[in-house]
């Protein structure tokens, strides 16, 4: 499995360099896994929320590594494009546990992984603290035969004290030093205006990931301001619980089935969907 995954991971760092903007609508179980990778997206990306949501934990690292990691594999065993998994801050602050957590993510079968630097405190980890975490699982990778792919997040912008000029600076230095460690592709979070995203593409030395669908500019439009990687996050998540919302308040209140007709997937669709190949 091993040069698989190599060969893998080499393709997922080169869909950072374009032509095309890199769309991935996170997933959350072997289904909407499945469901990306029909859609023809190269690559499938996990959501930490949306696997958290889905198992009866909130987001914020409530949930275990290892019940992260169970659901990673059945997702990776399942699909034939590259997954890369959203391990929140790597269950653990210190370089030794993002390494073992890169470890466990390989063996998982993902070739690619975010880790990010911001707390369930409110607060973000040291930034030196966060190069030594990216370069230990860089070093982990390497022991373990797979170069992994790494997207280096910063929650800069969710210091509420700062100013937005402080959030700004202070995500472009961050995410500049990541890449200077290792990291394949630079996360920032919490933006989506235009002018901001813009500025961080132009600072950034590097490929930019940002937090696509609403309320962030068009997909067309990210690619244009110079970001690299479009994730979905928790958005498809969102919008599918919503719709699930929406379901049970017509049956509820009306008793029809009007939003649920627009939207069933035929049950042989699925079937032949989830059905192993031969």
């Amino acid at each position: 499995m091993k040069p698989v995954m190599r060969d893998q991971a080499e393709t997922f760092r080169k869909l950072h360099q374009g032509p095309e903007l890199l769309v991935l609508p996170n997933a959350w179980d072997v289904a909407t896994a499945r469901l990306v990778e029909e859609a023809g997206f190269p690559a499938v990306a996990t959501t930490s929320a949306g696997v958290a949501w889905a198992l009866g934990y909130p987001d914020g690292e409530r949930i275990s590594r290892d019940e992260m990691l169970a659901v990673v594999h059945r997702i990776a065993a399942a699909v034939r494009v590259p997954v890369t998994a959203d391990l929140e801050a790597g269950y653990g602050a210190t370089p030794e546990a993002a390494a073992r957590t890169a470890r466990d993510a390989i063996a998982a079968g993902a070739i690619g992984l975010n880790l990010e630097d911001g707390t369930n405190e409110g607060r973000l980890l040291d930034a030196s603290l966060h190069v030594e975490r990216i370069q230990a699982v860089r070093e982990a990778g390497a022991a373990a035969g797979v170069a992994i792919v790494v997207n280096a997040r910063t929650d800069a912008f969710e210091i509420e004290q700062w100013t937005p000029a402080q959030r700004l600076a202070e995500a472009v230095r961050r995410a500049n030093a990541y890449r200077a460690a290792g990291a394949d592709c630079l996360f920032v979070v919490h933006v989506s205006d235009a002018g901001t995203i813009g500025r961080l593409a132009r600072e950034i030395a590097g490929p930019l990931n940002v937090i696509a669908g609403p309320p962030a500019p068009a997909l067309g439009e990210l690619a244009r301001l110079g970001v690299r990687r479009a994730s979905l996050g928790p958005r498809v998540t969102q919008a599918a619980l919503g719709f699930v919302r929406r379901v049970l308040a017509e049956l509820r209140g009306r008793g029809t089935y009007t939003a649920m007709a627009e939207a069933l997937i035929p049950f042989a669709d699925l079937q032949r969907l989830l059905t192993p190949a031969p």
